[in-house]
Parts: C-alpha cells; sequence; structure tokens
C-alpha cells in the first residue's frame, strides 16, 4: 500500500463491499497475485461480516431463501435449514475473509468516488481517503429500499415500515396488515403474517405471476439474459420479480388456496385508515408493509455522471462503459446470488487486464 498521502492511499484495486460479489472479487485479485492490503484494500461500511444478509429478519431461514451460492474454493456445504439465513451466512463470509486473508477494512462507509487524475479514481470514506487505478463496486441495494408514492400516504395513521425494517410477524398479530409488492419476500411475508394471527391483505401492481419453472441453472442464465440486454441499453435493470416469476412451491399454493395468497390487485391511493384498490373497493388496515423491493446503492458514485438518458448506467459485462476502470457487480445481470461470485471473478479479471497484470 502506498504512502498515507493528503490526496489519499494508494491502491492499484478498491473493491467496495464484502457481500458475496465484493468477497469473490477480492479472492480472485489476490489469486492472480495482489496482495491484500497493499495491492488491493476492500472497503465495507458493515460492523462485521455477512453483507446484507446480516441484517435480516431471524424467521428468514436458510430453507426458505431462493439458495446460498458457494464463494469460490469454499463451498457453504448443508447448515440446518431452520438456522436463519443471517447467522448461516454471517459466520460462512467471516469464515471466508479469515481462511483467505482477505483483511477486509470496517465499518468504513464509501461516501463519494470521483476522478483523481492520471487515470485514478478518488474514494473519499468515513475512514480516509484512497486512491485506485480501478474500483470493484459491490455495494448491492440493501441500503437503498424503494418506497414508491402513492397519494394519500402520508396521512395514514397506522403503522408504516418497508421490509427492510421488518423484525417478527409476531409483533403484528392481532392486526390488519396491507402488504404491498409483488416479489417473493411479499409472498413470504404474507405467509409468515397469517401464521402469527395477522389479518392480511394483499396489494399487487398486475396480477402474481407464479410459475412451475424449476430455479435451476438454466433458469438463471435466461434471467441474466433478460436483465443484461437491459443494462446494455443502458436501462435500469428489471425488478427482480419482473425477471424470475414466483416459484409455485407446494406452501405457495396452499396459500393460494387458502385466500392468503390473493391479490386485490392495485393501489389507487391511501387513506387515514386504509386504502383504496383500482377497482374503487376499500380496506381498513393498522399496518402498512411496504415489500416494493430496492434500488442498487450507487449515490457515492454519482460525482462519476454514469446515468444514461435511460435512466440506468450502459454495462459491457461488469464493466462501465463510460468508466473503463470501474467496474459494477451486484448491479444489472449479477445481483441475484447466482451471477455474483460469477460477476466478482469477471470484474476481478478485467480489473487485472486493465492494470496489464491479467
Amino acid at each position: 500500500m502506498g504512502q498515507d498521502q493528503a490526496d489519499g492511499v494508494e491502491v492499484e484495486v478498491a473493491v467496495i463491499g464484502a457481500g458475496q460479489a465484493g468477497l469473490s472479487a477480492a479472492y480472485y485479485l489476490q489469486r492472480r497475485g495482489l496482495a491484500a492490503g497493499s495491492g488491493f484494500v476492500v472497503l465495507d461500511a458493515n460492523e462485521g461480516p455477512g453483507g446484507a444478509w446480516r441484517h435480516r429478519w431471524d424467521s428468514l431461514t436458510l430453507g426458505s431463501v431462493h439458495g446460498i451460492h458457494d464463494l469460490p474454493r469454499s463451498p457453504l456445504g448443508t447448515p440446518n435449514p431452520r438456522e436463519p439465513a443471517s447467522s448461516v451466512v454471517t459466520r460462512y463470509y467471516g469464515d471466508y475473509e479469515t481462511e483467505f486473508g482477505l483483511h477486509v477494512q470496517r465499518p468504513v462507509r464509501v461516501h463519494r468516488v470521483s476522478p483523481a487524475g492520471k487515470g485514478r479514481l478518488r474514494l473519499e470514506t468515513s475512514g480516509g481517503s484512497w486512491r485506485a487505478r480501478a474500483v470493484i463496486n459491490a455495494t448491492g441495494t440493501w441500503d437503498k429500499p424503494h418506497w414508491p408514492s402513492y397519494p394519500g400516504r402520508e396521512n395514514f395513521g397506522g403503522t408504516q415500515l418497508h421490509t427492510h425494517d421488518f423484525s417478527s410477524a409476531a409483533d403484528f398479530a392481532g392486526r390488519r396488515v396491507l402488504v404491498v409488492g409483488g416479489g417473493t419476500s411479499a409472498v413470504q411475508f404474507l405467509l409468515q403474517l397469517h401464521d402469527a394471527g395477522a389479518r392480511t391483505i394483499w396489494s399487487t401492481r398486475r396480477p402474481p405471476d407464479f410459475t412451475r419453472t424449476p430455479f435451476d441453472a438454466d433458469w438463471g442464465r435466461d434471467v441474466e439474459r433478460q436483465v443484461s440486454e437491459r443494462t446494455r441499453a443502458g436501462l435500469p435493470p428489471l425488478s427482480v420479480v419482473a425477471a424470475t416469476k414466483l416459484p409455485l412451491t407446494a406452501a405457495y399454493q396452499q396459500g393460494i388456496d387458502d385466500g392468503v395468497l390473493v391479490s386485490r390487485g392495485p393501489l389507487s391511493r391511501i387513506t387515514a385508515d386504509g386504502a383504496v384498490f383500482a377497482d374503487g373497493s376499500t380496506a381498513e388496515a393498522d399496518v402498512i408493509l411496504w415489500a416494493t423491493g430496492f434500488r442498487a446503492s450507487l449515490d457515492h458514485l454519482a460525482p462519476l455522471h454514469l446515468r444514461e438518458p435511460g435512466g440506468g448506467i450502459r454495462m459491457d459485462g461488469p464493466r462501465v462503459q463510460k468508466l473503463p476502470q470501474l467496474f459494477l457487480v451486484g448491479y444489472g445481470e449479477s445481483s441475484s446470488t447466482l451471477g455474483a461470485t460469477r460477476a466478482g471473478r469477471a470484474a476481478a479479471t478485467a480489473a487485472l487486464e486493465l492494470l496489464g497484470t491479467g
């Protein structure tokens, strides 16, 4: 690592984020000859390992998630499916950082990335400043929960929360809960809330799109292709459910049969004590749970002016077309756990080629 200077510590590559994609990138940088802490640095805003997974609610068990894919050269194995996914992944990622000596620096939040001259980028952070020849951004989406705008939302007299802030379904026993959103998380929350004794109402913008297509490698590649077509054109990535649909599991089918997983349709507006739907019907609610997803956490890249007129960032694989020394993993086609490890490798390989050491 270069000497601490007024304009920042010098490194070859800076990796922002230590989730699945960031750890994968770090592993391949090290494997190809860069030393952790001197050739490259990994900066993570969390207090400990686990990435976004460390923040997930305890009721999200390993057996209820679509899958947690292996990090390079370190298979996850077969943990107890009833264990909270947050615990499993935090332990797995922490052991991985130690095993491969990745020396993740945390908690370090990157506030701003900007040009630094001579082909470098400057990272201004809560822990000082770095200058890097290449930056691999792996910040994911957890820090950017999406709150949609609806007329009257500010007048609702009950409780509003986003899935980002959910802790336990038991907190809502006996209460009327309006769940807004058409993704897997909305479906899982509806079932949990119903089982915990809440009275649930479901609102989706479109009819729920269930599929019997197996969520295997072929499915994953097709999803990545759909998303990649948009990011190559400079358009914002699709929402997860728009690309994947909802798997029609036995539990979900039972929820449909029981009337729990039946949408009332899109919202028209929020009232002081509930909501009005597009068909003119109404429902009273004590709680609105916004299961409306997340957006890419990229505010720190704003000084680089990456956005295209279509609202997205034009990508070529993990590389940003406007700025060849910047790579985004966990964005677009690599935002799923299926693609993140592979994207980390691709970004590390491309960064090393840029440096002339690939």
